[in-house]
């Protein structure tokens, strides 16, 4: 199992952005998601293994969305405590994306080994995703 943390606020992966070069439409990732990704990339470098995962493999996410700052003292004590949770924009999946994009040729050679994804969101005062990896035993394909 391969466990890290992404410190900071968490970046939801951007709708792609279209360009045109030489007549050819480009398309790209917003430069916040972008950095993101590198970023994502620089904290899971030190938990690589030493070969790419191969295989299914599942992936669990916290993401750790900062509090609110309109947030009374009991709705940051609820929030701290897991009892009061975001139910706003960003979407989850969009958290998820941008990780699982980011560990390519990290942690596993493509995304699309991930056969479970679990993930949570939460609000904290120290803002962050932990991520756990691992992989799923069962028949070579």
């Amino acid at each position: 199992m391969i466990k890290f943390t992404i410190l900071g606020k968490p970046v939801a992966q951007g709708r792609a952005r279209t360009t045109t070069i030489n007549g050819k439409p480009r398309c790209y990732d917003p430069k916040k998601s972008s950095d993101y990704k590198d970023y994502v990339r620089l904290a899971a470098t030190p938990h690589a293994p030493k070969s790419l995962l191969e295989g299914p493999l599942c992936m669990k996410l916290k993401i750790y969305k900062p509090t609110l700052k309109s947030f009374n003292k009991t709705k940051k004590e609820q929030a701290e405590l897991g009892l009061l949770r975001p139910t706003t924009k960003p979407d989850i999946d969009n958290y998820v994306k941008g990780v699982a994009d980011a560990l390519n040729n990290v942690i596993w050679k493509d995304d699309n080994q991930l056969v479970d994804v679990f993930a949570s969101k939460f609000y904290s005062e120290k803002p962050r995703i932990e991520v756990e990896i691992e992989e799923i035993g069962g028949l070579i394909s």
